[in-house]
């Protein structure tokens, strides 16, 4: 497994967004909403991962979700499964798009599986 993203959620993402840019100097490479109450930003610097800000995730603050990316779902589930996790959302995606599922950790952070 290697480490794909780490998820903020934010109270501006405007501002966050400037924080991120204009103080660390990363770049912001996506920004959509999949729902009218839901905005998500993703910025990257050097290497492969990234940080997505979350505006609109109401109930949730600070760091709550890291993403990690699998190869094979199907045999990652397997393992998982053997070791006693049991999923909170998926496994699920769109055509095209990558599989994803999602457990929670230890200390209530939330890991997103990605199959890209």
């Amino acid at each position: 497994m290697k480490i794909k993203n780490s998820v903020v959620a934010v109270e501006n993402l405007d501002e966050s967004a400037k924080f991120y840019t204009d103080i660390l100097g990363l770049d912001e490479v996506r920004r959509f909403s999949p729902r009218e109450d839901l905005t998500i930003a993703f910025f990257k610097g050097e290497g492969e991962a990234t940080i997505e800000l979350v505006e609109g995730e109401e109930g949730k603050k600070g760091l709550y979700m890291v993403g990690i990316e699998v190869e094979n779902m199907d045999d990652e589930m397997a393992v998982l499964k053997s070791r006693g996790v049991k999923l909170t959302r998926g496994p699920f995606g769109a055509p095209g798009g990558p599989k994803i599922a999602f457990l929670e950790g230890p200390d209530g952070v939330e890991i997103e599986l990605i199959q890209p």
